[in-house]
């Protein structure tokens, strides 16, 4: 199995690019050993020491550290995904699909319309750019002209995060969407 490695623009996150698709147009992020109740990858990732989250993209593993240097941590997690895929398990438990989907949105419906526009810019021109970087965008709220997304793998804690809000997102949407006034981080 062959599992290629890409730095990214946050310096403690390293993007473990595999051969196969690990999850259908979903992305799932764990940030602590007790969310990995859906993934027994995650959960193996997390018995390393130094990890602090794990997101898994459609084909693709981000991982970021909180300490030692990628040159330690490196091999042990190739060992641990290489041996789990070729074990042929789902890296999500497929029958709990639906409690880990937590994707809940707040906006006033006569925002609708407004919503959806948002939505489908992310998903066209947004979301495969930050998957590149290992990472992804997630809408959470959109509340008197501010749009509130959630950075998600190598974007979450990225020093770069704010300014790819501000100045990429933000002025994407301002573009497109009049009723956007600005772009804020969900917390």
């Amino acid at each position: 199995m062959f599992i290629q490695t890409e730095s990214t623009p946050n310096p403690n996150s390293l993007k473990f690019i595999l051969e196969q698709e690990i999850t259908k147009n979903q992305t799932f992020e764990f940030n602590s050993l007790e969310d990995c109740v859906n993934s027994e990858l995650a959960a193996q990732l997390f018995n390393i020491d130094g990890i602090e989250s794990i997101f898994f993209g459609l084909n693709f593993i981000s991982i970021n550290k909180n300490k030692y240097e990628w040159d330690q941590l490196k091999a042990p997690i190739l060992t641990k995904i290489a041996d789990f895929l070729s074990s042929g398990k789902s890296v999500i438990k497929e029958n709990n699909l639906n409690e880990i989907s937590n994707n809940s949105t707040e906006f006033d419906p006569e925002d609708k319309e407004v919503v959806s526009q948002i939505q489908e810019l992310l998903d066209s021109k947004i979301k495969p750019a930050v998957a590149q970087d290992g990472g992804d965008i997630e809408f959470k709220k959109f509340h008197k002209g501010i749009v509130y997304l959630a950075l998600q793998g190598s974007c979450a804690g990225c020093p770069s995060s704010t300014m790819t809000l501000k100045s990429g997102i933000e002025n994407l949407l301002k573009h497109y969407v009049r009723e956007v006034q600005s772009v804020e981080q969900y917390i």
